[in-house]
């Protein structure tokens, strides 16, 4: 196994019928099983924000985690990347 790639930063914002269906706890719970930081919170335009940072694979995975557990209430979802600021520690649900 070669060295972790550096960490880097995802932001990802689902559309759909995200908000008031547990979206913000299932995300929670999943992510507890990696290695990552971050948080997610609900946007007034109706939209969950999810930021996560850690290695690009580990985000790879939850993101589509996320995807599972919530299928089909999600429609859409936007994703941008950035390098990681390292100013989380662990992850948690922000109002």
């Amino acid at each position: 196994m070669g060295e972790p790639l550096p960490a880097i930063r995802r932001t990802v914002l689902y559309s759909g019928t995200v908000q008031g269906v547990g979206f913000r706890y299932t995300t929670e719970r999943v992510a507890a099983r990696f290695s990552v930081s971050g948080w997610v919170r609900n946007l007034p335009d109706g939209r969950v924000e999810l930021v996560v940072e850690g290695e690009p694979g580990e985000l790879d995975r939850l993101v589509a985690a996320v995807d599972r557990a919530m299928y089909g209430y999600i429609r859409g979802r936007e994703v941008r990347e950035a390098p990681a600021t390292g100013e989380c520690a662990g992850f948690g649900i922000r109002h």
